[in-house]
């Protein structure tokens, strides 16, 4: 097993594109860490640069205490999982397993053990003698797993390798690689469009934007304290709710004041005012710190009037798509309960609930959050 550790690290394209910019990120041994972001943010450039499939055009990196620029990939001590399964057709799930180590001329009876091994983490025994056209998507993910475990490298790099599951497999397979990792122990990167696959799998998890590293920290933490608008609004299944307005204060008491919410915040967030009287500010809600109140008036500093649009059942619970007053719209998560579409609601909010970002400038046009901003003073 090893470290990862990137220095600077860019990826230049013809004419001058940045697909990755200057990331620093270190990758401890025995950790896994997952690289997610919407499409073309770099993550899957950066994850074949580690391997060698995408030449460095500058920075450093290293696995372990060596530095890989220019190293051949086969040299590099790590295994890669495709998205493609990338299997050969033409072998079985033994050869196909057994490939990469008779191509390093391994013994024949290391081979063996290995295999079997591998197929007795994976639950492969009884599919040994099959060809991939024989096996469905999840047991054609389970040999490209066995494949790259049988190689015992330093290293295991995925790249999206669940995207072409369904929904009940993506889930089986995302809990056997938690499993493996557990137990194998390896240095882990993990590639992936797919936030709940992050937050799930990772020890950290990396949000990448536009080439850049947004946040990088464990799960929670970056759930909980987002970086910025970005990683606010990408994280969270709704996404975050976003209110362009301002702070101010009035009579002692300070206030979010927009054209549809005016919030008292008894003292949270009155840190961020600092000693102004008005501060303009973006003020995020994630879907489930909503609760519907009782009334269908909205209480004078304390809860949000809206209409309901849209309601999605979702067993024990629903999500409530809501038009405010300005004709914005916004979306709650709530416990499963009779709500008809076109009533009239009130929605309460903890103020400690509420995410505080800067407005966008041309410098930084994701807005950091203020929270996260105050503790790297």
């Amino acid at each position: 097993m090893a470290s990862v550790t990137l220095e600077n690290v860019s990826k230049i394209f013809p004419g001058d594109v940045y697909g990755v910019r200057d990331f620093d990120l270190q990758i401890r041994d025995g950790e896994f860490l997952v690289l997610v972001g919407p499409s073309g943010c770099g993550k899957s450039t950066t994850l074949r640069m580690i391997a060698g499939l995408e030449t460095i055009s500058a920075g450093t990196l290293k696995i372990g205490d060596r530095v890989v620029n220019d190293v051949h990939p086969r040299s590099r001590d790590i295994a890669m999982v495709f998205q493609n399964y990338a299997l050969y057709p033409h072998m079985t799930v033994f050869d196909n397993m057994a490939f990469a180590l008779k191509m390093r001329k391994t013994p024949k009876a290391e081979i063996k053990e290995r295999v079997a091994w591998a197929a007795g983490l994976l639950g492969l025994e009884p599919l040994m003698a099959r060809k991939p056209k024989a096996l469905s998507g999840g047991q054609r993910q389970r040999v490209a797993l066995g494949r790259a475990i049988v190689r015992k490298p330093a290293v295991f790099l995925f790249d999206e390798p669940l995207s072409n599951l369904d929904a009940k497999l993506r889930i089986e397979t995302r809990a056997e690689i938690k499993r493996l990792h557990r137990e194998l122990g390896t240095t882990t990167i993990y590639v992936t469009h797919d936030q709940e696959e992050a937050m799930t799998l990772g020890d950290r998890v990396c949000v990448m934007c536009d080439g850049l590293q947004r946040q990088c920290a464990p799960p929670l933490e970056i759930y909980r304290n987002p970086a910025d608008r970005f990683v606010a609004g990408f994280l969270g299944m709704p996404s975050m709710n976003f209110f362009e307005g301002h702070l101010e204060r009035t009579d002692g008491q300070i206030w979010f004041d927009n054209v549809d919410v005016r919030l008292r915040t008894e003292g949270a967030l009155s840190e961020w005012l600092g000693s102004e009287n008005r501060r303009d500010i973006v003020a995020g809600i994630r879907p489930e710190s909503f609760q519907f109140n009782g009334s269908e008036a909205a209480s004078e500093g304390k809860s949000i009037s809206a209409t309901v649009q849209i309601v999605e059942p979702l067993g024990s619970q629903m999500d409530v798509y809501l038009v405010l007053k300005s004709g914005a719209r916004i979306v709650c998560r709530v416990p499963a309960q009779s709500l008809a579409e076109g009533k009239s609601v009130a929605l309460r909010v903890d103020p400690e609930e509420i995410h505080l970002f800067e407005p966008r400038t041309a410098e930084e046009p994701y807005g950091r959050s203020l929270r996260v901003e105050e503790e790297l003073v």
